[in-house]
């Protein structure tokens, strides 16, 4: 059930993203009289689902959720229609209008992609408005996995800064020191400030790794589940582990690094129950696991910040460019060969997993919003077949007063259909092999 809820939210999300940028060309191609032959959601290759026609132009829905397009007469696009480029050059044609025109028509989807992220950005925090752990509410200091320790963290640290910068919230901590490239981070450790140096060499391993930090935790059992060690043992939700055998812990990382530590072994562990204190017979199961789940961010703050109507627009705002230079250097870190982004890019796979399991609307548009600055980002590269290959095209044009020819023109658009078709393949089949591991 899951699985069909986050491809119905994605399919959703893409069918409203693909619908606007288009229209965002087809708007402005009208505006400038220029003809709008076809004007589809989703690709039509050999048959569509739907399709009607008005006027000059043919809309319909095709079968391949990979995209849309508007087939624009008198340009080089996917549909590489060059008999229509062989006739004389028509009023209505795209070739016929002035440059400028040109470029407004092919920044269109992306313009259109970028304003729509920021309505909803808006619209979001000005509805549910904005909730997060702030560092400073993370009493207990952090819960650093198995990297974060190498890379010099210990479980109970707390943040104090990032190269000399406060952090706000704890949950940007593991992508800040990737993406803002953090040198020193400032800590204090059992009541000492202590620096923690990141070696450049721990950002492949940074980049794959899920959940590096998080904020320590009690260990407060939240559930316990069935068939599992600590439901034959009798654990019950709200009992707070405090000693296993003679070793007295608090913290949820202390715990599970003891049952990892006796696989198959049978342990004492104590709790509170109440006012009193109980004791269970518990054997860890082969992985190190008794089953319960235990209580997070339950044990702290959490902030939430309101916004009326008129402050949730520049916050919206504020919002959407925060996620975009964010984007942007994600990108720059994919081109750097020794960061290894590369082998984290996803598919379409990837690209669902980003929504929830259950269905619901805050994450939603919030995803929407992200995919849409995503859109945009990505279709204004200067990549042939792209938007921002026109525009690049378009550039030279306005600066040398010199036209590309058509056949450069369809020559570039075949390599950019292949950059786009090896691309897709591979982010594709990253998704494919991460399955299988």
């Amino acid at each position: 059930m899951e699985i069909l809820v986050r491809v119905a939210q994605l399919l959703l999300s893409l069918s409203i993203l693909v619908l606007l940028h288009e229209a965002g060309h087809f708007f402005f191609s009208k505006l400038f009289k220029i003809r709008v032959e076809k004007f589809y959601l989703f690709f039509n290759p050999w048959f569509s689902l739907f399709k009607f026609k008005k006027g000059d132009t043919e809309y319909g829905v095709g079968w391949l959720p990979l995209g849309g397009y508007v087939k624009i007469a008198g340009m080089i696009d996917e549909s590489m229609d060059k008999e229509q480029m062989k006739e004389p050059v028509q009023p209505w044609e795209f070739r016929a209008k002035p440059s400028w025109q040109r470029l407004l028509v092919m920044i269109g989807g992306v313009l259109v992609n970028f304003l729509l992220a920021l309505v909803i950005y808006i619209a979001v925090l000005y509805t549910w408005g904005e909730e997060y752990v702030a560092n400073k509410d993370v009493t207990y200091g952090i819960q650093a996995d198995s990297l974060a320790q190498r890379i010099g963290f210990r479980n109970g640290d707390k943040i104090i800064s990032l190269d000399g910068k406060p952090l706000e919230n704890i949950a940007t901590l593991q992508g800040d020191i990737v993406l803002n490239e953090v040198k020193n981070v400032l800590v204090e450790r059992d009541g000492k400030q202590v620096n923690v140096a990141i070696s450049p060499k721990f950002v492949p391993e940074i980049l794959k790794a899920k959940g590096m930090f998080g904020p320590r935790v009690k260990y407060i059992v939240a559930d316990v589940a069935d068939g599992m060690p600590a439901k034959a043992a009798g654990v019950k939700a709200g009992d707070r582990f405090i000693k296993a055998d003679t070793s007295t812990f608090e913290y949820v990382d202390e715990f599970k690094s003891y049952f990892a530590a006796h696989k198959n072994k049978k342990i004492t562990v104590a709790a509170l129950r109440g006012n009193d204190t109980v004791s269970f017979s518990i054997v860890p199961n082969s992985q190190g696991l008794i089953g319960t789940m235990f209580t997070t961010y339950e044990q702290f703050k959490i902030s939430k910040i309101e916004y009326g109507f008129w402050e949730s627009i520049p916050a919206g705002i504020d919002h959407g460019i925060d996620k975009a230079v964010k984007y942007v250097q994600q990108l720059k870190l994919i081109v750097k060969p020794e960061t290894k982004a590369y082998e984290s890019l996803g598919g379409f796979i990837a690209i669902g997993k980003i929504f929830p399991g259950s269905w619901d609307w805050g994450a939603f548009w919030e995803m929407t919003a992200f995919l849409s600055i995503i859109l945009a980002i990505m279709n204004i590269l200067p990549i042939p077949a792209l938007d921002g290959g026109h525009v690049m095209f378009l550039l030279y044009e306005m600066v040398t007063r010199r036209k590309p020819s058509e056949k450069f023109m369809e020559y570039a658009q075949i390599v950019g259909m292949v950059i786009l078709l090896a691309l897709l393949i591979y982010a594709n089949g990253n998704d494919i092999i991460k399955l299988f591991r």
